[in-house]
């Protein structure tokens, strides 16, 4: 069975290694020259890239392929060089490059004449170092995989600012943003708070004197770093943390949140919840305020032809650039409208993964969901669950049954986040990851670790949810997954005690007697559960 990929980034690349697993004949197509997809750093501003200075928010733990530890040298958050190199690591530990055509651009897929009855698709592509770069090519897979992502194409502020038009100075789109070196000592205006926004805004706040930051809602700024120094997601993306009802939930996030600093008096406090947003993460935004390299104001109201108006009344005035950080369309420019339905940044995917109304299940989107954790451990997990459907080992219910849980995970999504387009595919990383997992059928049984092995059993539990939990057991179980778990922590430790200290603390003997105390206060409470049945 032949699989066309599409991307070779993050996605692309586990996909590869998922059709391989599954015995699939996997074939990439990849329209830049090298790996890596978003998280190449590139000059160029026509393909969508991190900035020179991009650092990943999420964890190394939390965010490796669950089969590929990342080395415990490497930083517990990654530069975007560090990422790429790890990539590179991935692709050549399982072989991975000789199923990727580089240079090589998809322009259409489209399904074959008897497609009721095969589920073929046509690809057609171009070959961009070819001998004739604008010939297109098509050739016929079994089943397509699409793994572009959703931060390809830049949405401008719609409608846009009374006046937008007439302003004389730059504007331009954080798409287009690679490092501070045009804009020092510019005034520069920054219009969107998300992680775009704020890393941005505290960049250029290092390199020229005037910096502003406009918010419309304002937002709960989180930190990379819990108490103590361990990354926060491996203090809250727990099962454990997952059960927790909301409102406690978001009561403890909040404590965290404005204990930092108080979102009030640095004029970032919104009216929703701390878990009514994308976080947005930033360990320096609160300093450069505080140092006045930094200005907030409020949401702007018209652009005039030097400057803009905010919302109270205050000017901006020789204002040199204004860069939008207002985030990106979703959109499968190769994909048609009638295949892959996509409407005010809505796209119709059961599970995140599955268009409901083909009728044969041989198309799957990988990647395209916006977790509150890491991205690379779901999209394989999608990638997992998709070469299982592909070869008839797992099914897909019927259309109305996916309609259904389509609706019901959007209104789910509309309660809980305030209306914006950037919380159509938001997903919680446990709840999300071990729904995946059933359909793999690789979710850990922890009941039946804590009788096996009750150590990993709470580590499972209570520690971070790192992704070897998910090749514990079940189809593509790895013999490496304990030790890569129970490894997590120590690997933080590993990257960041560098120097000697005179005083060594045996942390992992604490570490045994804390779940040793957990066991025992674990048993106690079961112990009085059955003296009382």
């Amino acid at each position: 069975m032949k699989v066309a990929i599409i991307g070779a980034g993050s996605s692309g690349l586990t996909c590869i290694k998922s059709c391989n697993d599954d015995g699939l004949e996997p074939v990439c197509f990849e329209e830049e020259d090298k790996i890596g997809g978003l998280w190449r750093f590139t000059e160029e501003e026509r393909h969508s890239s991190v900035y020179r200075s991009t650092v990943i928010n999420t964890s190394k733990e939390m965010m490796c392929f669950s089969d590929f530890p990342i080395p415990k040298d490497f930083p517990p958050f990654m530069h975007h060089s560090k990422i790429m190199e790890y990539f590179h690591m991935y692709a050549k530990a399982f072989d991975l490059y000789k199923f990727i055509r580089f240079t090589t651009k998809v322009v259409d897929i489209r399904k074959t004449a008897d497609f009721d009855d095969s589920g073929k698709w046509e690809v057609l592509f171009r070959e961009l170092n070819g001998a004739d770069p604008e010939a297109v090519k098509v050739e016929v897979y079994d089943a397509v995989m699409s793994c572009v992502g959703h931060h390809s194409e830049p949405s401008w502020p719609t409608p846009s600012f009374p006046g937008q038009d007439e302003f004389e100075g730059l504007k331009m789109h954080s798409h287009s943003y690679k490092d501070f070196k045009p804009f020092e000592n510019k005034k520069v205006l920054i219009v969107g708070i998300g992680n775009s926004g704020g890393d941005i805004a505290v960049e250029l706040s290092r390199h020229t004197p005037h910096v502003y930051l406009s918010t419309r809602r304002g937002a709960w700024i989180l930190s990379r770093m819990a108490p103590g120094g361990m990354p926060v997601d491996q203090k809250f993306v727990t099962r454990f943390a997952s059960m927790i009802p909301l409102r406690i939930f978001e009561s403890l996030l909040f404590n965290a949140a404005n204990k930092r600093f108080d979102h009030e008096m640095f004029g970032l406090r919104p009216q929703h919840a701390v878990t009514g947003q994308h976080p947005a993460v930033n360990d320096d935004l609160p300093h450069r305020i505080i140092s006045g390299n930094l200005v907030v104001k409020p949401d702007v109201s018209h652009f005039t032809k030097t400057g803009v108006v905010f919302d109270d009344g205050s000017h901006l005035r020789n204002l040199d650039v204004v860069i939008f950080c207002t985030g990106y369309k979703i959109g499968f420019k190769c994909i048609d409208q009638s295949i892959l339905p996509v409407s005010d940044n809505k796209v119709e995917l059961y599970k995140y993964v599955f268009p409901p109304n083909l009728s044969k299940p041989t198309l799957a989107v990988i990647g395209c969901v916006q977790p509150l954790g890491a991205i690379f451990p779901l999209a394989e997990l999608q990638a997992r669950w998709a070469t299982q459907v592909f070869r008839g080992k797992k099914f897909l219910p019927p259309e109305d049954v996916m309609m259904h849980h389509i609706k019901k995970k959007r209104n789910e999504m509309a309660r809980r986040y305030y209306a914006s387009k950037r919380h159509t595919l938001q997903v919680d990383f446990v709840s999300y990851a071990d729904e995946i997992a059933v359909e793999v059928g690789c979710k850990p049984d922890l009941w039946w670790l804590l009788i096996r092995d009750p150590a990993l059993a709470l580590k499972c539990f209570f520690g971070g949810c790192t992704p070897p939990q998910f090749r514990l057991m079940g189809p593509g179980a790895w013999s490496g997954a304990k030790k890569a778990i129970e490894d997590a922590p120590r690997n933080v430790v590993n990257a960041t005690k560098t120097r000697s200290l005179a005083k060594k603390e045996d942390a992992g003997k604490n570490e045994k007697n804390v779940y040793m105390m957990i066991l025992v206060l674990l048993g106690v409470v079961i112990a009085i559960y059955v003296s009382f049945m």
